[in-house]
């Protein structure tokens, strides 16, 4: 048993963020599932948004992520995110992360889309990511320690005080590991992998919502997940994400025959909010019809987008035709663990940021490129808290913890394959009640009798791994039954409009039931829980 100030479970941008703004008086572990660079944030092409070009404010990029979002935020924390934006940007820079600039040494800002104006701060042209995670591992402090390729599996909380006091972990030969700390924080990215269209890591599978909801925080929102419309489409299988800085750059969605997609759905047209135009195209795909990102209007295309360049190349998709097959995925999950303004969970010394959390900063559906400022914003935030608290006294690694019950015989669970492609036909881009109740029954018949507080260390990584999707999977379709309209991401065929009386109402679960919160208790509450 290891003991630590501060667990950071997750290697993602929030993650790192976080570590590297903690006071030098704390010991750090960062604990990660797979390696330190199988993350989201790695992933993430577009960039930054930010309100620093010219004539740009931060009431502006307000403006735009509120309407995205279909007003559905917490709007004090959507004020705090755009108005620190800039500043985050100039801390980077300070840092020595250097950003693409234009030829007269400015910023090189990309639109994207639901932006009113070009805000989009980017590195090695659609590689931000990969810039900025390896800039921040590169300032790592020396004395945090890094393990990697740990599957954590159980979160330790005192049976007395109810409060959260460690992890427990396998290594890849599963065997268990226990650390101990007066600060846990889950950085642990969002749900992606539960569905077989996806432009998520492969580690990403729910995790995080599945370790605090087994511990009993409570969760919320679970049923507002965002599609991204462009996804590289072969052979019935998406390869990765084409990112929507394409758009940006006057690329344009085009069906077999050249016809473009959005044309007359949306004032946008292509650079529509993200659910709107994954809708049109995911109707595209259901009627049998090719859908095409056009790249034929952009200039330097592979000079501009290297990465998505590497991407078809690796995949046998030619750019001559300057057309690339794309398809909507899961991308980004707007609910998750209910947290207040500096990502405190429910349970005392749980907390939690980035994807993982549901902060509030993205309503029902995100704005495109503020995933990574609410990473860089949280990190730090919570930083800045944690580095005010006095210290504890540490009584946690000499207490003498209580077995659990051992489950050696692992229950009967879906296979991955099956559940993951299930969650994309039932609870997916487009959702009815006869459908996601077909998909409640079908998971209600797994899982059967598996009580959240009893011991898995018997269990191999892979049951646990299916039981945590499960779970959120579960958490997913209930939310979305009970949801009966349409706003932002959550799309209800059988409920097509949105609802005012919804719009007041979150639905947030835990291991006690469900509580619809009403936005008027939530603003109160918000600032301790949700």
């Amino acid at each position: 048993m290891k003991t630590y100030d501060c667990i950071i479970v997750g290697s993602g941008i929030a993650a790192m963020q976080l570590a590297h703004h903690l006071s030098a008086r704390f010991r750090v572990l960062i604990i990660t599932k797979s390696t330190r660079r199988a993350s989201n944030s790695y992933r993430a092409q577009g960039g930054i948004a930010a309100a620093v070009g010219e004539g740009d404010k931060p009431v502006f990029h307000y403006e735009d992520t509120i309407k995205a979002g279909c007003h559905f935020h917490n709007e004090q924390q959507v004020r705090e995110l755009v108005e620190n934006g800039p500043e985050l940007i100039e801390q980077l820079k300070d840092g020595g992360l250097y950003f693409d600039e234009d030829d007269k040494g400015r910023l090189a800002l990309g639109m994207e889309g639901a932006h009113g104006r070009n805000r989009i701060v980017h590195c090695g042209g659609d590689a931000t990511g990969t810039y900025i995670m390896d800039h921040l591992f590169l300032s790592l402090r020396e004395d945090i320690d890094v393990v990697e390729n740990r599957f954590v599996y159980e979160l330790i909380i005192h049976p007395v005080t109810k409060k959260c006091i460690g992890i427990k972990a396998k290594d890849e030969e599963g065997n268990n590991e226990m650390y101990i700390a007066d600060h846990v924080v889950l950085a642990m990215g969002g749900i992606g992998g539960l569905f077989s269209f996806t432009s998520n890591d492969p580690s990403v599978a729910g995790d995080g919502i599945a370790l605090a909801y087994r511990a009993g925080a409570e969760i919320t929102d679970m049923e507002f997940i965002q599609f991204h419309p462009t996804l590289l489409y072969l052979n019935g299988k998406t390869r990765g994400l084409v990112s929507e800085a394409v758009r940006g750059e006057g690329g344009q969605l085009v069906d077999g025959a050249g016809i473009p997609i959005m044309a007359g759905k949306h004032p946008l047209e292509d650079l529509a909010p993200r659910h709107i135009v994954a809708k049109e195209l995911f109707q595209q795909r259901v009627a049998g019809k090719d859908v095409y990102l056009d790249i034929s209007k952009i200039d330097r295309f592979e000079a501009r987008f290297p990465t998505i360049t590497a991407m078809c190349e690796a995949n046998g998709v030619s750019l001559k035709e300057r057309k690339i097959p794309v398809a909507p995925g899961c991308h980004f999950l707007m609910g998750g663990i209910a947290v207040d303004s500096v990502g405190r969970t429910s349970i005392e010394g749980l907390y939690a940021i980035g994807e993982t959390a549901s902060t509030g900063v993205h309503g029902a559906n995100r704005l495109a490129s503020n995933s990574l400022l609410e990473g860089l914003h949280y990190g730090k935030k919570l930083a800045t808290f944690l580095n005010i608290q006095p210290a504890q006294s540490g009584m946690a690694s000499t207490f003498v913890f209580p077995t659990k019950q051992a489950v050696r015989q692992e229950p009967l669970l879906p296979a991955k394959a099956e559940l993951q492609e299930k969650m994309m036909a039932y609870a997916g881009i487009i959702r009815t009640q006869s459908e996601l109740e077909q998909l409640d029954n079908w998971l209600s018949g797994y899982g059967e009798g598996i009580s959240e507080d009893l011991s898995l260390n018997e269990w191999s990584t892979d049951t646990i791994q299916l039981l945590f999707m499960l779970h959120a999977a579960k958490l997913i379709t209930k939310a979305a039954q009970l949801r009966t309209e349409s706003r932002g991401a959550h799309n209800r065929e059988d409920f097509y409009e949105e609802d005012e009386r919804w719009g007041q109402i979150h639905i947030v679960q835990s291991k006690k039931g469900i509580e619809m919160r009403e936005r008027q208790r939530e603003h109160h509450k918000v600032e301790v829980y949700a």
